[in-house]
């Protein structure tokens, strides 16, 4: 994920979207660090931190101040400093809870209390203090790409859901029924159709970014994972795909249809190979590419 800061530079996070680089726009030298915090929560263990900054290169007075501040918050966030040359500094968050164990008595920021849960998101404030690492390992023993796209990670069986079927073969006929739909008729109207970028409203486990991987449909796809229901999430980053969650209202109905028309958008509505009965339509809305009169 690539985070651009908020100043005059700001309008550059575009460049990175029209690369397809995920990216968004955040100011970590605000709020005593606390967004940094953000980001340790969401690296996994062993995952690195890439900093290209003023603080990092300049020598000002003010410049070399915030740079001091920021080596002690990551110090006390236990990230280690593998490297600092040119513009860029990169640092690399401990693979176990050993460093945050040894720390002394006192350390800003604390430890988040036991009953905290990291994937509990919704509408829940950040808090200034520091997310332990899983014991079990979860989200950081994940197969390496492309092998993880397929593997059913460990993280599968922590998602709260009511099933009578086992996790892992709800995981594998999602895969199964998304790769049946793109390569028997997603294929053909995706000729005629220039895609730049894709919302799965109802991303479930990724399965429907996962097809287009594996068709080689080269696209940016973000699922969406409703908040009314399981939060999938880990399971889709385990993936190595990227999500979100959203209060999103269910498609296909015609409020969504009627908003999508006035914002000009193409709407088309497509029947899946179960046939017009079935519980799953498809509603592909294209926004349109304004291209200058000159």
């Amino acid at each position: 994920m690539s985070v651009a800061p908020k100043d005059v530079h700001e309008n550059q996070i575009q460049f990175a979207l029209e690369r397809g680089v995920p990216a968004m726009v955040a100011a970590f030298a605000t709020h005593h660090g606390i967004l940094l915090l953000e980001v340790n929560r969401l690296l996994r263990g062993g995952g690195y931190f890439a900093w290209a900054a003023q603080p990092v290169y300049k020598h000002e007075e003010a410049l070399e101040n915030q740079w001091e501040e920021m080596f002690n918050l990551t110090t006390r966030l236990c990230w280690e400093l593998v490297k600092k040359e040119g513009y860029i500094a990169i640092w690399q968050k401990p693979r176990n809870n050993t460093c945050y164990q040894n720390r002394e008595e006192g350390t800003i920021p604390p430890l988040c209390e036991a009953d905290n849960d990291p994937d509990n998101v919704w509408y829940v404030d950040m808090k200034a203090c520091i997310t332990p690492l899983p014991e079990n390992g979860y989200g950081s023993n994940v197969s390496a790409w492309p092998a993880r796209l397929h593997t059913a990670p460990d993280r599968l069986h922590s998602i709260q859901i009511e099933s009578t079927i086992a996790r892992n073969e709800l995981f594998r006929g999602e895969s199964k029924y998304w790769n049946e739909i793109v390569t028997s008729y997603v294929r053909v109207f995706w000729k005629k159709i220039k895609f730049r970028n894709v919302l799965d409203m109802k991303a479930g486990y990724g399965g429907f970014g996962a097809a287009l991987i594996d068709n080689k449909l080269d696209v940016w796809v973000l699922n969406v994972v409703p908040v009314s229901g399981p939060n999938t999430l880990p399971v889709i980053y385990d993936r190595g795909l990227l999500g979100v969650m959203h209060d999103c209202q269910p498609l296909l109905n015609r409020k969504e249809k009627a908003i999508a028309k006035a914002m000009g958008w193409q709407v088309a509505v497509h029947d899946t190979a179960e046939g017009p009965h079935a519980s799953y339509r498809i509603l592909i809305c294209e926004k349109p590419l304004l291209r200058s009169s000159r």
